[in-house]
């Protein structure tokens, strides 16, 4: 599978993105795929190899390249390791929403400048703190993002002005959350918001509980759940491709 690097030229620098195609030369839709707060890494790697393969040219961009070089992130064991904890906690707070928005905006200005490559009509999907950026990117690019994924996102209706749950009540594509039932970043009172947000804007959503650990559906999480990550990978390929 042909996978190349992209530098997206954006207003505060230079994002480093990796793009993973299929074996094919046909114009192919853009999917962007938002990161965990780890960082790009072979294991999201892989996740977007096999969601090129179902037919989409991916886009996997570093979030953090406005405080990069970052070094790697042990998965395993940065939580517990208190200046790990605080390393990561620092990137993960100075990310701000807007500016995230910016770069995608960027992203798909320079990726859709390629013939090959279908960028009117977008999907987007994200894992953990990325869950969000993937809802806020249905709302801002209501024109242009038809489907959109979280997964075990966190965060997703809170009492700041943009939470995800009132930028993608602005969507009109589709969108589905899929959130673990252990999972302290989404409590019960967040799904209820993020509902009724979204009932009351007409969005067309679904919303599925897996009993999983947030941080189900990628592979090198100590809480990776075989069956949680299946059906993960069931209800975001059937969403794409109803998707147009």
């Amino acid at each position: 599978m042909p996978e190349s690097p992209l530098d997206v030229v954006t207003p505060d620098g230079v994002m480093a993105t990796r793009v993973f195609r299929p074996d094919e030369t046909s114009r192919l839709p853009l999917v962007v795929f938002y990161m965990d707060a780890f960082g790009v890494r072979d294991a999201l790697a892989g996740m977007a190899r096999r969601l090129a393969d179902d037919g989409y040219l991916v886009a996997l961009p570093d979030l953090f390249y406005r405080a990069a070089p970052v070094a790697p992130f042990d998965v395993a064991t940065t939580f517990g390791n208190p200046p790990e904890r605080d390393r990561i906690m620092k990137l993960i707070r100075g990310l701000a929403p807007a500016a995230v928005m910016r770069d995608t905006e960027a992203l798909f200005e320079q990726i859709g400048r390629d013939a090959l490559v279908d960028a009117t009509a977008v999907r987007t999907v994200g894992y953990c703190m990325g869950g969000g950026h993937a809802l806020r990117a249905a709302g801002t690019f209501a024109n242009r993002v038809v489907a959109a994924a979280s997964y075990h996102g966190g965060h997703l209706a809170t009492d700041a002005p943009d939470s995800p749950h009132l930028v993608a009540s602005h969507a009109r594509g589709r969108l589905y959350i899929g959130y673990a039932e252990q999972d302290h970043s989404f409590p019960e009172e967040q799904r209820a918001r993020l509902e009724a947000a979204l009932t009351s804007a007409g969005v067309r959503y679904s919303i599925e509980r897996y009993q999983a650990r947030h941080g189900f559906a990628i592979p090198d999480h100590a809480v990776y759940d075989e069956a949680a990550a299946a059906r993960h990978w069931e209800t975001l390929l059937a969403l794409f491709r109803a998707a147009h």
